[in-house]
């Protein structure tokens, strides 16, 4: 407890300090479509990539005390500019409204949000808790790409795994490639479940899931959320790993098989109705049915 609240000290004056700032307009040379990735030391240490297309973020250990209950879900803000936006939004302490450029009002809450995953095992997701050692491989402008870690997690008493993490975002698509290699005191095969949260916006509604299991692919069309829109998510695998589908309560799921040690591939992509690019269900469902991603490592 009184580690908790030592970090909740530490990082609560720098927070205070940004609220309910007004958003710094960007600057003739920051309106220019791009890739970003941004570390947001001022706010927990939120892991911040985007770009002309989609924003995401994750979340650091720092948070797990600050604002509990915090997950290792993918975050996915609504864009509907080319240029980077998140930093400069987060830091007014009000992400959470509409200012022009885009909005934050997807809660990944205990979920997967938009493609993070964990091990399926008796029925059940066994996640790690927030990522921790982020290294910045190149913050534009053609691509956000960065690596990651999660800390060793239980799987039931069956095992221990832990997780490296690379994600990929260039310019010009709505998803973002990552390469997870898990670790694991055992050498049996994994099954992974990568996950698409249920109910992530306002509302009790759960929007509509669409599952391919030739294509092995996971989207969802969010509902509704008054004035803010709708969001949008899928989850591409190989299909040669596939192993079929599941859910828990809080998410939809896509099975992978996996060996530890061995890195694997897959695809997570996100989407707003108001962003300019998917404005009904039917276009992201072809946008999504229309990849043709590269699995290899």
């Amino acid at each position: 407890m009184r580690c908790a609240l030592l970090l909740l000290a530490l990082f609560a004056a720098p927070i205070a300090a940004q609220e309910h700032r007004p958003l710094r307009p960007a600057t003739a040379e920051e309106r220019k479509a791009r890739a970003a990735v941004a570390i947001a030391d001022y706010r927990f240490g939120d892991l911040l990539w985007e770009n002309d297309r989609i924003a995401h973020r994750i979340y650091g250990r720092a948070l797990e005390a600050a604002e509990p209950p915090s997950s290792s879900g993918i975050d996915a803000w609504g864009k509907r500019v080319r240029w980077p936006f998140m930093d400069r939004q987060l830091r007014t302490g009000d992400q959470h409204a509409d200012h022009g450029e885009g909005i934050d009002f997807y809660n990944v809450g205990t979920g997967r949000g938009t493609g993070g995953l964990g091990i399926w095992y008796d029925n059940k997701l066994w996640t790690s808790r927030n990522y921790v050692r982020p290294h910045i491989l190149q913050s534009g402008p053609d691509v956000a790409d960065f690596s990651v870690e999660y800390e060793p997690w239980p799987v039931d008493t069956l095992r221990t795994v832990r997780e490296t993490r690379r994600f990929t975002l260039p310019t010009g698509t709505n998803f973002t490639r990552l390469t997870s290699t898990i670790a694991s005191s055992s050498n049996a095969e994994l099954i992974v479940g990568i996950g698409i949260s249920k109910r992530p916006t306002g509302g009790s509604k759960l929007g509509e899931i669409r599952k391919d299991s030739a294509g092995a692919r996971l989207s969802w069309w969010g509902p509704a959320d008054g004035d803010k829109g709708r969001m949008a998510a899928a989850v591409i695998v190989d299909p040669a790993a596939f192993a079929g589908f599941a859910e828990d309560a809080d998410n939809y799921l896509i099975l992978v098989r996996v060996q530890p040690g061995r890195p694997f591939v897959y695809y997570s992509g996100a989407a707003w109705d108001r962003g300019g690019d998917f404005a009904t269900q039917e276009a992201w469902t072809d946008y999504v049915a229309a990849q043709r991603p590269d699995f290899r490592p």
